[in-house]
């Protein structure tokens, strides 16, 4: 390794240790003598010195502006008549710069907004930075986003796949508008969870779905047997254009709560601890048993909450039809909930995006992440038993006939 002699003058130190902020032009008299150290040692010879040793000669310097974490520092870069001095040190400040810009992105991924990012970066580097320099930097973010999230899924099926939108503000044409970011994660064949992709539509239409549904099946998207969402008219009927021979399961957390709001105020704990029972039922007989027994007794006292639940039933229940270790957590959109929050967490830092790209960009990022947690992390199910029973003789019944086909809404 090649050893410099530094030296510093007494009033650099005493402006350094004396705490006025000095500690910029340390580095910068630091770099400077690096600098012209570096040509000696390439030109065999110190400025004046007579050597027969001597490869070249000095041609005065060059002053190149560098901003760092210490302030923005003016180095003078020998010049050499030849040309032919290079140094390292630039290359290697922007190796370690990398650090900085991958820790903007990074602030910016968890929600921070642009403005304090600016003003972060200031601290850091003692000179001002505008916020469209930080959103460019940033920018480095979408190639990444981009190719994940338009990445071939033709390599494996996905028999579960699980949908919901988040409603987020959007600066357009001068306005704010209110659009809907679709966001579709899935199982694949061995069990793992996947977040399949990330759309941004004007709203949750049922044309808004079927783009987002046709964009995933030309990338490949195949093998859907179940798709579970909440109840929304258009995405019903997108669902049922889309995955013809698919299976609608409705999330029962979502009817459990258009039951309560249907529901009298004197019986708002007593019906939902009824509809318990139901949803857990073991099979659709069980489950209708029950469901006669529910109407039965409310049918008087709570008529809009029954005929709710009539209406909803057998598309909550469709999950019946699976075997039992599948039920639970696909019965409702309760496993994209934890999702949902954090892409909402940071929604709220940002409040208004000022265009739809940079909303693919922060959660696309986020969900670029918890994409390689769930695909590299434990196995979401043991697909063992779904697929013997999808391999069952085919005068048994099956999944897409056992339960009901999906119902316009």
């Amino acid at each position: 390794m090649t050893q410099y002699q530094l030296t510093l003058d007494s009033e650099s130190l005493q402006r350094l240790f004396g705490g006025d902020g000095q500690l910029g032009r340390l580095v910068e008299a630091v770099l400077n003598q690096v600098l012209n150290a570096q040509v000696t040692e390439q030109l065999q010879a110190a400025p004046y010195e007579r050597s027969d040793q001597r490869q070249g000669y000095r041609n005065g310097y060059k002053p190149r502006q560098l901003t760092t974490r210490v302030g923005a520092l003016t180095l003078l870069v020998p010049q050499v008549r030849d040309g032919s001095f290079s140094t390292e040190l630039f290359a290697r400040y922007q190796r370690s710069e990398q650090a900085l810009v991958l820790t903007l992105m990074e602030m910016v991924v968890n929600g921070v907004s642009t403005r304090k990012v600016a003003r972060i970066t200031e601290e850091l580097c003692g000179t001002g930075f505008a916020k469209s320099t930080v959103s460019d930097l940033c920018k480095a973010l979408d190639p990444l986003v981009t190719g994940w999230n338009e990445r071939d899924l033709s390599g494996s099926r996905y028999p579960f796949v699980l949908v919901d939108a988040l409603v987020v503000k959007v600066r357009e044409a001068g306005r704010v508008r209110a659009v809907s970011a679709l966001v579709a994660t899935g199982v694949n064949e061995q069990g793992y969870r996947e977040v399949l992709g990330l759309q941004v539509g004007d709203s949750e239409c049922e044309r808004t779905w079927q783009d987002c549904f046709t964009w995933l099946k030309g990338r490949g998207l195949g093998g859907v047997d179940l798709v579970v969402s909440d109840h929304h008219g258009g995405l019903v009927k997108a669902v049922q254009q889309q995955f013809q021979g698919a299976t609608w399961q409705r999330c029962q957390t979502h009817l459990s709560a258009n039951i309560a709001d249907a529901t009298p105020k004197a019986l708002q704990e007593e019906v939902p601890a009824r509809l318990r029972p139901i949803f857990t039922a073991p099979d659709e007989t069980t489950a209708r048993t029950l469901l006669a027994s529910f109407v039965a007794d409310y049918q008087t006292k709570a008529p809009a909450a029954v005929a709710t639940f009539e209406r909803g039933f057998d598309d909550a229940t469709a999950v019946l039809a699976l075997p039992a270790p599948y039920r639970v957590r696909l019965r409702t959109t309760n496993g994209v909930e934890r999702l949902n929050e954090e892409m909402r967490r940071r929604e709220r830092v940002i409040r208004i995006f000022p265009n739809r790209e940079s909303v693919i960009r922060l959660l696309g990022a986020l969900l670029m992440e918890q994409d390689e947690v769930w695909t590299t992390g434990k196995r979401y199910f043991d697909m063992t038993a779904y697929w013997l029973w999808r391999e069952r003789p085919a005068q048994q019944p099956r999944f897409g006939q056992e339960t009901p086909m999906l119902q316009p809404a």
